[in-house]
Order: C-alpha cells, then sequence, then structure tokens
C-alpha cells in the first residue's frame, strides 16, 4: 500500500480560511514547490508547472513552430491553421516572458495543428485534382 503525499498544514492568518471555520488546510507535496510563473498555466487542483516540469533548465529556448505554422496557412483548411500560427505566437510571447514550460506547451499544440492542417490541405487538394480530372468538377 502507498501513503498519501498530503498532509495538512496550519495556516498563518486568518485571510487564508478556506472558508469554513478551520484553520487547516490539506496541500499535496507539489504545491510546496513554487507558485506558477505563468498567467497561461494557473491552475486550483494542480501543481505549478514548474513543480511537474521534467525537462532540463539549460535545454534553451523551445520552439514555436512559427515558420511551420506561417507554411500551413497557404493549405485550405483555414480555421484550423489560423489557430495553430495563434498558439505559434503565443508560444514565443511566452518563451520571451520566461515561461518555458508554457511555450513548450503551447509549441507543441502548433506544430500539432500545423501538421493537421498541412496532411488535411494536402488530401483536399488532391481530391479536388482527381475529380477534376474524372472531368466530375469543371473551373
Amino acid at each position: 500500500l502507498r501513503g498519501s503525499k498530503s498532509f495538512t498544514a496550519a495556516l498563518t492568518t486568518e485571510a487564508e480560511r478556506n472558508g469554513h471555520g478551520l484553520a487547516y488546510k490539506s496541500v499535496s507535496v507539489g504545491h510546496l514547490e513554487a507558485a506558477p510563473l505563468s498567467p497561461s498555466r494557473l491552475s486550483l487542483g494542480r501543481a505549478s508547472s514548474t513543480a511537474t516540469s521534467t525537462a532540463a533548465p539549460d535545454q534553451g529556448r523551445p520552439q514555436d513552430y512559427l515558420l511551420l505554422a506561417m507554411f500551413s496557412c497557404f493549405c485550405p483548411v483555414w480555421p484550423i491553421n489560423i489557430v495553430g500560427l495563434v498558439f505559434s505566437i503565443m508560444s514565443r510571447n511566452s518563451g520571451q516572458q520566461g515561461d518555458l514550460d508554457g511555450a513548450r506547451r503551447l509549441g507543441r499544440m502548433a506544430r500539432l495543428l500545423s501538421i493537421v492542417s498541412i496532411v488535411l490541405g494536402t488530401i483536399i487538394i488532391v481530391v479536388y485534382i482527381a475529380l477534376t480530372i474524372r472531368g466530375n468538377i469543371s473551373f
């Protein structure tokens, strides 16, 4: 049997009471690390992004995939590739503000949306050309 990693600690100020008149709050070990650095990663029930980060801090700036997102905007799947471009810009902004974990997360989403956009756009173009050659669609 595994024991729980949470414990109960006494709160020091009256303002931090849990609303039930008790001066105790149950917290997990992950919440003791540090407060979240990014407003994009605020969460009430999970550990902060700095506590859950598995990457080494000296890996450098995470990729934002801006060129891939801009290339995907030429595909005919505009809602998806525009959202990918927005995620890419948000990733770049998070990286510049020092939130490396948020930048990685947003960059991965930008990469995923850009790849989906390119694949779906290629499928749409191939199907359109195939139907045009068969004579079912005319210009």
